[in-house]
């Protein structure tokens, strides 16, 4: 079995923000393949299973809050027996204009809390991420308000492809691994999705 996390925050306040480009590439997953995305009882996230060319797949979202998504992730893996090298997870990178994805094997947070929280609650960084870029604000607006604030109506036609583009990525790493799958959607980084 494979996981794919997405990472946000949970709740309307949150819905549809930057910070939150992990939960809406997972509900889209879940939208493709017919599944809806359910809390078992006492769970500290949501999750559906679906099927790729034959292979297992968990789909899911921590519930709680993206600082602290590590301890969901440890209890994911544990309770569905993944190993490290079968995680995905997906999440935002202010570091990227909106447009752009890169995908990697490994590496640090890069100032991401939630892979902070991941890689402590792991005790490893040897997991694949999926980063979205959304941009960086202008100097006038705090990096932290920016990431809980919505995609505006302009950026909306950007952020529907790249979150296509993202889930052909996703699929791509089940099938190929991630080496190949960094070879395929690495190299379109360069160009921005229009």
């Amino acid at each position: 079995m494979k996981l794919i996390v997405g990472l946000g925050n949970p709740g309307r306040a949150y819905a549809g923000s930057r910070h939150n480009i992990g939960f809406i590439a997972v509900d889209t997953l879940a939208k493709d393949y017919r599944v809806k995305l359910k809390r078992a009882f006492a769970c500290r996230w949501l999750s559906a299973k679906i099927k790729l060319q034959g292979c297992d797949i968990l789909l899911a979202e921590p519930v709680t809050y993206m600082n602290l998504s590590g301890a969901a992730v440890a209890a994911l893996l544990k309770k569905n027996k993944v190993a490290l090298k079968d995680l995905l997870v997906i999440c935002d990178d202010m570091d990227l204009e909106l447009g752009r994805l890169k995908i990697k094997s490994n590496g640090s947070s890069g100032g991401h809390h939630g892979l902070e929280s991941i890689i402590a609650s792991l005790g490893s960084r040897e997991f694949s991420r999926l980063r979205i870029g959304i941009g960086r604000p202008d100097e006038r607006c705090d990096a932290a308000e920016y990431v809980l604030t919505p995609f505006n109506r302009q950026e909306g036609k950007q952020v529907a492809k790249i979150v296509e583009t993202a889930c052909a990525c996703v699929k791509a790493w089940v099938m190929e691994g991630t080496d190949k799958t960094m070879n395929l959607f690495n190299k379109k980084e360069r160009e921005l999705v229009q």
